[in-house]
C-alpha cells in the first residue's frame, strides 16, 4: 500500500516512481517475448481506416505474459491504493512500447508533449474528437534507463493541475481545436527507472516519450487504467480531477 506521503506527493506532482514493484521473473519473461516479436514478428497491427500505422508487438497487447507484469504483481493494489479498493477495472490490454536509438551523432529533436485522447486523425480519432478514457496511466520498465535522452518516460510535473485550472476558464472544448500549446508550470522531467519499476501518472499530466539518444533499446510497457466510474464521469474529470481517486482525496483531506 501506498503511503500517505506518497499519495500527497501524486496528488501535489501528477505522478509517483515506485521501485521494485514487479517480480524479476515477470519482467524477464515479458522482455524475452518484446524481444522475440521484434526479431521474429516485426512491424503489424496496422488499420488503414483509422490513419494508424504498423507498430512492434501488437500481438502482444492481450498477452498472458504482458498482463500478467500488472495482475500478479502489487501494481493493481497500488493503483487501488489511490483510485479506491474495488474501483479500478480488470486490465484488458497493455502495450508494450520499445523506443529504438536515434542514428550515431543524431542531436536529439525537442521534447513536445501531449495529452491523451487528442483525435488529429491519423491515431484513430478525427480531428475535433476528444475524449478521457481512462484514469491513470501504469508505466513498467523492462530494462534499466539511467540518463537523459534514453526514451525516457516523460513527465511535465503538476501539468495535471494546470490544465484542470485552464479548462476550468476556457472549457474542455478547446481540446476540440487540437492540443492547446500553452506556457507550463515546469520543465519536462525524464524519469529514469530500474527493470520492475512502476510509474503512476494522472491521466491529465502532459507527458511524452523522449528521443532516445542513447545506445540501447528503451522497453516499457503502458496499460491505460480505468476507474469503473472512467466513462461516466468523461468530461466531469477534466476540472474535477481527484473525482475518481478517493485514496488521494482521503490523504488530502487528512494533511
Amino acid at each position: 500500500m501506498l503511503t500517505p506521503t506518497q499519495k500527497r506527493q501524486f496528488a501535489e506532482e501528477g505522478y509517483l516512481h515506485i521501485p521494485g514493484v514487479v517480480p524479476q521473473v515477470l519482467v524477464d519473461a515479458a522482455r524475452q517475448a518484446v524481444n522475440h516479436s521484434i526479431g521474429y514478428v516485426g512491424l503489424g497491427g496496422e488499420d488503414p481506416e483509422n490513419s494508424r500505422s504498423a507498430f512492434f508487438c501488437a500481438e502482444l497487447l492481450e498477452a498472458p505474459v504482458i498482463l500478467d507484469l500488472f495482475n500478479r504483481s502489487p501494481v493493481m493494489t497500488l493503483a487501488e491504493s489511490l483510485m479506491g479498493k474495488g474501483n479500478v477495472l480488470p486490465l484488458k490490454r497493455a502495450k508494450p512500447y520499445p523506443r529504438f536509438p536515434l542514428p550515431p551523432g543524431q542531436d536529439p529533436p525537442p521534447i513536445r508533449g501531449h495529452l491523451d485522447g487528442i483525435g488529429n486523425g491519423s491515431n484513430g480519432m478525427a480531428k475535433g474528437v476528444y475524449r478521457r478514457g481512462f484514469t491513470a496511466f501504469a508505466v513498467i520498465y523492462l530494462a534499466d534507463v539511467t540518463g537523459p535522452y534514453s526514451g525516457n518516460f516523460t513527465v511535465w510535473p503538476k501539468s495535471h493541475r494546470f490544465f484542470a485550472d485552464y479548462f476550468q476558464r476556457e472549457g474542455h472544448e478547446v481540446l476540440a481545436q487540437g492540443m492547446p500549446r500553452v506556457e507550463l508550470p515546469e520543465g519536462p522531467v525524464m524519469l529514469n527507472a530500474r527493470a520492475g519499476d512502476l510509474i503512476l501518472a494522472h491521466h491529465q499530466i502532459f507527458h511524452d516519450a523522449c528521443p532516445n539518444a542513447s545506445p540501447n533499446v528503451r522497453l516499457a510497457v503502458i496499460a491505460r487504467l480505468q476507474h469503473k466510474e472512467c466513462l461516466e464521469n468523461e468530461y466531469a474529470a477534466f476540472t474535477d480531477i481527484w473525482r475518481e481517486w478517493p485514496g488521494v482525496r482521503e490523504a488530502l483531506e487528512a494533511a
